[in-house]
């Protein structure tokens, strides 16, 4: 049986994650699986509603094989951008133990 890389790896997104950037942002998350992940959306100015579904598949594809998918640290932006579109990531936030 392969045993699942438990090594926590960090997505740091872009400042505008737009149209354009979906399917890099998909790919990226791709490479990533079979991690666990840890989101830095800190550097987010802009996200568009097709970015923000795509970290939303992201994180059910995580959460259906059993993976830690986390956002680390978010902009305000992001906060706000995310709430407007309906997306809570308030879940999603790495927790302080």
């Amino acid at each position: 049986m392969a045993r699942k890389n438990t090594a926590k790896k960090t997505l740091k997104l872009a400042p505008v994650l737009d149209l354009n950037e979906a399917t890099a942002l998909h790919e990226k998350l791709l490479a990533l699986k079979g991690s666990s992940v840890e989101i830095d959306a800190s550097a987010v100015e802009r996200i568009g509603a097709l970015c923000a579904q795509v970290l939303m598949a992201g994180a059910r594809s995580w959460k259906e094989d059993q993976s830690s998918f986390t956002f680390s640290q978010v902009s305000d932006a992001f906060i706000k951008t995310t709430q407007l579109v309906g997306v809570d990531i308030a879940p999603l936030m790495a927790k302080e133990i």
